[in-house]
């Protein structure tokens, strides 16, 4: 079992504007949080993925 990282993905009219991932859940949610108080208009999607899926 690999380790996961938080994937955090920006949308704007279903499209994916900006990307950024974090070591937990707490702070990929503290981060979407602070985010939608700047931009409450757009969207957040956040999900786990196994950090071998992703690219730097």
């Amino acid at each position: 079992m690999g380790h996961t990282v938080w994937k955090c993905e920006q949308l704007r009219a279903g499209q994916v504007t900006n990307q950024v991932t974090f070591d937990s859940e707490e702070k990929a949610s503290e981060f979407v949080s602070k985010m939608r108080e700047i931009e409450p208009d757009l969207f957040w999607r956040v999900e786990p993925v196994e950090a071998w899926r992703v690219w730097n």
